[in-house]
């Protein structure tokens, strides 16, 4: 397991599950007394209150230290288009009118034709249809929600598409979610499986380091979710997806989700830069930018976090930041 962030202190985690044992028979007894009194009851809070700020703050590291190593591949870049100055992200911060904000971080270079990291904490509450929805939400609406979001869209054809995501939601239940996946623009070939066995076996690792199930698990979850049916296709080359992860153990559920960012922060990087200074041909280019016609398709029509942030009166460029910046249809 990879080491705590520095803000991390899962003692602290653990004096609250001891004090939460402790006044147990108390919480039980004013809920019996509530309810002989016919007065309504407030639905208990999860132990995942303890936790926003650690999972805030490193939701913000892991965007720092992956927005580091881009920033190095387009300095180190030597391809076709060298010519052309390195990239840099640009951050933008915004706010939500109900409740919280974030920061934006979107870079155009040479290497990267559009990366955008988005690191948000928002809160408030559902509206009731949606929060019907939402587990945890179903009789008290409020929530409180961070994580990270990221897309990378590439000017090279035979480097691959990719997206990570992490974070934890709190209702009157808390959990995490996330995952990764590889979308290779040229499927099928030598290179784009050996991209992808590098990927999966970067996830594969951090699963096992966690539960022994979870890789295959999370891996059949991330083909089934990242599928469209209008096509009967899968987007790319998978990777791992999971939700409502709360096993019951808070300090581990976060260890895992901290390594499934890591392990994105391991592999793609070094996929980038293995194909990043070969040259390529419009016949290439011009599939690639067909291909990512269902990178559309697919986050317009049925992604979770673009539909749960329109819902949520989220930033609308932010949300929209996965969309590359080219495409086509034939």
């Amino acid at each position: 397991m990879a080491p705590m962030s520095k803000n991390f202190n899962p003692g602290r985690v653990g004096k609250r599950n001891r004090r939460c044992r402790m006044k147990g028979w108390e919480t039980s007894l004013n809920l019996s007394i509530q309810r002989a009194m016919n007065l309504p009851v407030k639905p208990a809070r999860p132990e995942h209150e303890a936790l926003k700020a650690d999972a805030k703050a490193w939701f913000e590291e892991l965007r720092d230290r992956i927005g580091a190593a881009f920033e190095a591949i387009e300095q180190d870049y030597d391809g076709p288009l060298r010519h052309r100055a390195p990239g840099r992200f640009m951050y933008s911060h915004w706010t939500r009118e109900s409740g919280g904000g974030g920061v934006t971080a979107v870079m155009r270079g040479r290497v990267f034709e559009k990366v955008g990291i988005n690191v948000s904490t928002v809160w408030g509450t559902f509206d009731p249809e949606f929060g019907k929805t939402i587990r945890g939400a179903e009789q008290d609406p409020h929530f409180w929600a961070t994580g990270i979001s990221l897309v990378a869209h590439m000017h090279s054809p035979r480097v691959p598409a990719a997206h990570m995501n992490t974070r934890m939601l709190v209702t009157t239940k808390g959990w995490f979610g996330g995952g990764g996946d590889l979308t290779p623009l040229q499927p099928g070939t030598e290179a784009a499986c050996e991209d992808a066995a590098a990927f999966h076996t970067a996830y594969r690792h951090a699963c096992d380091a966690h539960h022994p199930n979870y890789y295959e698990k999370y891996r059949q979850w991330c083909d089934d979710y990242f599928f469209l049916p209008h096509r009967n296709e899968m987007r790319g080359a998978g990777g791992i997806f999971f939700d409502y992860l709360d096993s019951g153990d808070l300090v581990d559920d976060f260890g895992f989700t901290r390594d499934v960012g890591l392990a994105f922060l391991e592999s793609y990087p070094a996929i980038v830069r293995r194909r990043m200074n070969e040259r390529w041909t419009e016949a290439e280019r011009e599939a690639q930018l067909i291909r990512r016609g269902r990178y559309v398709e697919f986050n317009l029509l049925y992604d979770r976090g673009t539909i749960f942030g329109l819902k949520t009166g989220g930033n609308v460029e932010a949300i929209l930041m996965s969309l590359p910046p080219e495409v086509k249809w034939p």
